[in-house]
This record gives C-alpha cells, structure tokens and sequence, in this order.
C-alpha cells in the first residue's frame, strides 16, 4: 500500500535496543547490533512485512488485467502476476542492501489505477508502461540533482493530504465497483443516478455475500489487530468462494473463477517483461497530455514514498535527532529505480509499502528484513496459479480497508482552519472519486489553492512551481476548447 497511510501500528512489547558490538560480516554489513536489532528479529519482521502485503499479487493483477488499452487489449493475468513479483522481490531486496532500511516496495496502489483507467484506455500498454518508467526516470533524475526533497516541499502538507484521500476514496469505489456492490446503472444518462446498490437497487447472489462476509472479516480482524489481516481474509474468502462454486454452481464471478487449478506450482511467465514503448504514448496523446500523464504518475508514487520513508523511519527509530533520516537519498534512488523497473516489467510502478510497519512492530530495524521480504517474493513466482484463482469478490474487500487506512492516515493532517489549504485539499479528494480521474482531482486542487491564495492576498505565499504547474494544468483543461485536443 501507499505511503499515505501512515498509521501507527502497535508494536509487541520488545527488550530496549541497544547498540552492541557488530558479530561476524553480515551484523556488520547490515549493522543490526549497531541498531540494536538481531538476526531473529529482522527474519521475523520480514516474514511479518511480506504477509502483510503479499494481497498486492492478488489485487494488481485484478486492477490492471481489468482494463483494456484503446486497441482492447488486455494484459493476461498470470503473466501480470508474475511480473508483479518479479519487481516487488527485485525492488525489496535492491532496498535491503543499497538502502538498509526495512522498507518492502511493490506495485502502488492508486498508480496502478491511473495506468490502468487513464492512461490504457488512450494508448497501448506498452506505451502506458513507457510512461511509468519515464516517470522512474524523473524521479532518479530529482533524487540525484537534490530537487527531489525541495518539489515536495512545493506542495503544502494539506494539498498532499489532500491528494492522499483522494487516491484512498477512489481506490474504495473501485473496489466497490470491481466486486459488484456498486454498480453503473444502463440508464445512467437517462437518469440522475450513475451509480446503484448491487443489481437494480438491491445485494444479490453468492459473489456479492463473499464480498460482504470478506469485507466484515477485514475490518474485524484489523480492529482485532491481527498481523497479516488482509491476506488472512482473502485466503479464507477464497476457500470459502471454492466451496460456494464447487456447491452452488455459480455462473459468473467475473474475470477470475475460484477453482483450484490442478497443480500450484508453475513455471513464471515473463512474457509481459520488456514490452514497453518509452515515446510511444506522446504520439497518441500529444506532448502535453503525454506530459500530465507522465506527471501525475510522478505525483503519486513521489509523495506515496516519501510519505512511507519518514513514517517507517520514524517508527524503526532511524531518525537523527534533529529529525533527519541519514542516508535518505540511497533509499529515494532505490525508490526511483523501482518505479521505473515496475514499468519495464508492465507491473506499474513500484513504491515504499506502508505494511513494511509490521516488519518494524516485529523489531526490524535493517535491510536484512527487506532482503528476507525480497526472498520471500522471490520463490511466490513458482506459485502463479494460487494467485490466479482468488476472484476479484474476495480480494477487492482488500481495497476498502487500504482506502480507510489512507485517509485515517492523512485526514488529520490537513489544516482546517485555513480555507485556502482546506478547500483545494477537500477538492482534490473529492473529484478524484466523482471524476473517476486522479489527474483531475491534482489539477483542481493546484489550481484551486493558487487562486484562493491570490484572492486572500496572499499569493506570495505560492511557490513559482505551483503557479507554473496549476498554469499548466489550466491550458490542459482548456484544449478542447481551443481546438487543440
């Protein structure tokens, strides 16, 4: 999951940790007595963390295989499973020995939405994806020129925030979407309702009872505060979706039929890996759409990750005592790399997952984690077919407790009390759901929080880069009717 959500996560009564003597190369290496770690607890919570998050192999093959590109294409499943893992195992172990924080990556949350909902639908997805490793490349390229840390500061907290909720919101209609709890209505324009309950106003069928029960199972067990509460869910929503099929003889479930599939272990398919198009989507879109788009993906995996970096930081005691996080920038590079690994992979971006906070609850306080975490990925890519069998009703529950913990995470933060923050923010969370389009909620928020300021009288206030983005923004929203789209 995305950095956004920043909760805290209580963590097991744990020995004070103090430094102590490094033993052997790999204490050294890593330097767990230095941090007052052992070798036993960095296992553990990388076992913790990769439990925590493993949902994402299930939930980004379902988001991405979804969608279609403008020719109708769609990409095949249990190849996008395997280059989900591929990149998450590449990504985390890369984390654990260049970074040596124990920070997971793997495809974000929110960004896959934006590759699969707004940028396929207007090119292919070889093009989509060169987009996303362009966006890799910006990112590496501000990491590496300083600006990185000076861009976000650009953006105020609340308007982050904001755009935090927003992606949260709309990950949640999604998943309501996706499971069939919410539905469009076939009259929509003959209406002023766009959306319903179920089919015609009403919760009908087993698929939508594995949605409910998965839904309610989530929520108890992260209220309960269970380690791994996503996953359990969807292993035991699985099972028991098998069990209704193999009895009720079910018609549809939708893109994914929950049958066990003979044999669990197979050979990884790579056959999405490579197939990118890094300028291939400007000559669909133009150059300033193509822009956006390479943009708005930056934005997303940009504040996820450096959201998730100081949280777990935070949280595995690894800040200075000024509050600085030394050695940031060999993590934000890593982060980089992995963005545009993701696209390389036709993965989407890969980004700092928050749950890396159950490996700290564990007391991991080293990459060794992350490597352990890498690992783990590294040997689900022989168990591609276990993945392919979870129906998206049992796995889309996944989506609405990720969305709560965004906005839990981040609604505190905006500062209420200032109307020139508060309504740009409220703004871009809002019009990401109702547009069904994150790039829309970013442009209005920008926008929005550039004029207030100006009509407070306090557009010194602005930094030059958001008037020179929200003026960017405003000639986008203006090419149709200039005649330029």
């Amino acid at each position: 999951m995305s950095s956004s959500a920043t909760a805290k996560v209580d963590q097991p009564d744990l020995p004070p940790a103090s430094p102590q003597q490094p033993v052997g190369g790999l204490d050294r290496f890593f330097k767990i007595s230095e941090r007052g770690s052992t070798v036993a607890r960095e296992v553990r919570g990388g076992f913790a963390t990769f439990f925590a998050m493993a949902y994402i192999l299930v939930l980004n093959p379902i988001i991405l295989g979804s969608a279609k590109d403008m020719y109708g294409h769609q990409l095949d499943g249990g190849q996008l499973v395997t280059a989900t893992v591929l990149t998450a195992a590449f990504s985390t172990l890369l984390m654990g020995v260049i970074g040596n924080v124990p920070i997971a990556l793997a495809a974000g949350l929110g960004v896959n939405t934006v590759v699969a909902l707004q940028l396929a639908p207007r090119m292919s997805w070889a093009d989509a994806m060169g987009m996303v490793v362009l966006a890799g490349v910006v990112v590496m390229l501000l990491v590496a020129t300083g600006l990185r840390e000076r861009v976000m500061n650009a953006v105020p907290l609340s308007l982050r925030k904001g755009i935090a909720i927003g992606i949260g919101l709309f990950i949640m209609l999604i998943g309501l979407v996706d499971s069939g709890f919410v539905s469009r209505l076939p009259d929509a324009a003959q209406t002023t309702v766009p959306l319903g309950l179920g089919t015609g106003g009403h919760l009908t069928g087993w698929p939508i009872l594995v949605f409910v029960l998965g839904t309610l199972l989530t929520l108890a067990l992260m209220i309960r505060k269970v380690p791994g509460a996503i996953l359990i869910s969807i292993v035991v929503m699985t099972v028991f979706a098998m069990i209704v099929h193999a009895v009720a003889d079910v018609k549809s479930w939708g893109l994914t039929t929950p049958e066990w599939p003979g044999n669990p272990v197979a050979s990884p398919d790579f056959g999405l890996v490579g197939q990118v198009s890094l300028f291939g989507g400007f000559e669909k879109v133009g150059l300033l759409t193509g822009c956006l788009f390479v943009f708005t993906v930056l934005l997303s995996c940009f504040f996820d990750a450096m959201g998730t970096i100081m949280g777990v930081g935070d949280e595995a005691k690894l800040m200075d005592k000024d509050g600085n996080f030394p050695g940031i920038n060999k993590v934000l590079i890593v982060d980089g790399i992995a963005v545009a690994a993701g696209g390389a992979s036709s993965a989407s971006a890969n980004t700092c997952f928050v749950e890396s906070t159950a490996g700290v609850g564990e007391g991991a306080r080293t990459g060794l984690a992350s490597v352990v975490t890498g690992a783990l990925f590294s040997v689900a890519l022989f168990l591609t077919p276990l993945a392919t069998m979870v129906p998206s009703q049992a796995a889309t529950p996944a989506l609405l407790a990720v969305g709560f913990l965004i906005l839990a995470g981040s609604v505190k933060d905006i500062d209420w009390s200032d109307w020139t923050l508060a309504i740009p923010a409220f703004l871009a969370m809002v019009m990401m759901p109702f547009t069904y389009s994150i790039t829309n909620g970013i442009g209005i928020g920008f926008i929005a929080f550039a004029v207030l300021r100006l009509a407070a009288g306090r557009g010194r206030e602005v930094p030059a880069a958001m008037y020179a983005v929200s003026a960017v923004f405003v000639f986008y929203y203006a090419m149709p009717a200039l005649g330029l789209t």
